[in-house]
């Protein structure tokens, strides 16, 4: 087994998921609703977890259709498949360091609820972390409800919003088989679920100066640049086992 490239998939993986993780939409609902609706900081946490197991399920359900794919490229091409995934990843980096050049970013979904369009969440020129808290002001989850309608609104929240920067990952692993599926979502969930709780604690307890919001403005970039140094790393580093 090609031990350098998966060390670099993993790595990769674990980058994108845990500074997807760093982005307002997964953390600042929960402290907002927490305090509106004064939840102790372990409820807090519990509920972000919930929610993002939701958003790692659906985003490793997406992952299996990407594999899915790969895996029968893989049959047809053989041994070119590292190279042609590798441009593949190197096209799609490009497009988001596009993004970044152009001020768009990577685009979020809006919260249920609100009347805000996703396109909305695209551009960086204004506070994404202002435009969130009014947008949640508008939304159904600051209006009068139970703990259970305000928790699930939270879970749909995030679900609805899988991580699509980690899909072209999964296009990295095809060529560990179903072992490289297990390790990329197995990387997804703790670098999500650790991300998420790390972020809301300290925002729960004050630490809103680390200005976490400031990733989301450079996420695009970095996006771009992981998936470039993979694309390469996948045009050099060659492993074909058998599934």
């Amino acid at each position: 087994m090609n031990s350098t490239l998966l060390t670099t998939m993993a790595l990769t993986g674990f980058t994108v998921a845990f500074f997807h993780a760093a982005i307002p939409t997964h953390w600042l609902p929960f402290v907002l609703v927490s305090r509106a609706r004064s939840w102790s900081r372990a409820k807090t946490i519990g509920v972000a977890l919930f929610a993002g197991l939701g958003h790692v399920a659906l985003t490793s359900a997406l992952g299996l259709l990407v594999a899915w794919f790969g895996f029968q490229l893989d049959e047809e091409i053989g041994h070119a498949f590292g190279p042609v995934a590798g441009g593949a990843l190197i096209l799609i980096g490009a497009y988001f360091l596009w993004r970044q050049f152009r001020g768009q970013g990577v685009c979020h979904h809006a919260l249920p609820g609100s009347e805000h369009h996703a396109d909305e969440h695209c551009g960086h020129e204004e506070d994404h972390g202002g435009h969130l808290e009014r947008e949640l002001q508008e939304s159904s989850l600051a209006r009068p409800a139970s703990d259970w309608a305000a928790i699930g609104g939270l879970f749909l929240m995030l679900t609805l919003s899988p991580c699509e920067g980690f899909l072209p990952v999964y296009l990295a692993a095809v060529q560990f088989g179903w072992s490289g599926f297990a390790l990329l979502t197995t990387i997804l969930a703790v670098a999500t679920l650790a991300g998420m709780t790390l972020f809301t604690w300290l925002t729960l307890i004050g630490f809103e100066k680390l200005r976490l919001r400031h990733f989301e403005r450079w996420e695009a970039g970095l996006l771009g640049v992981i998936f470039v140094l993979l694309g390469l790393a996948m045009c050099f580093l060659q492993h074909h086992p058998h599934h």
